[in-house]
């Protein structure tokens, strides 16, 4: 699992899709552990707070983060701050796969990528960066 905390200091690196409406609330009541369909209230998001707690659990606050192209980007996170978190060190295969994300949507090279995943909590002090550049290089070649 990642979170995102609006209130950490910095830029995160994400990838964005336009979707409906209908399909970012599917997406993120699946997320919620919520039937499909469910109506989330969006509204509420790109109102001026650009905040929506619908629950404690995992997922269920939605932010609006930004727009674009006049667009509201909405995500969906946690409703804690990341210093509220027991870091745990993320699998190697979660790993690869972010790699392999930051490539494809950025074209981040592996000495970039390795720099930027190296910081990550969970990954910082828990993973060498001589390891997370083997992984991120084996990534790039798949």
């Amino acid at each position: 699992m990642a979170f995102y905390d609006p209130e950490l200091p910095g830029r995160a690196a994400v990838r964005g899709y336009l979707v409906t409406v209908e399909q970012f609330a599917d997406v993120a009541a699946q997320e919620m552990y919520r039937p499909p369909g469910t109506d989330l209230d969006l509204i509420r998001v790109a109102a001026e707070t650009g905040r929506a707690t619908l629950g404690p659990g995992r997922y269920e606050t939605l932010l609006r983060v930004g727009t674009r192209d006049g667009l509201p980007m909405l995500t969906f996170t946690a409703p804690h701050r990341a210093s509220e978190v027991d870091w745990a060190s993320p699998a190697p295969v979660y790993l690869g796969t972010l790699a392999r994300g930051l490539r494809e949507a950025h074209g981040w090279d592996v000495a970039t990528i390795t720099g930027y995943l190296a910081a990550r909590p969970g990954v910082a002090g828990r993973w060498s960066r001589s390891r997370v550049r083997r992984l991120v290089a084996e990534a790039s070649e798949r």
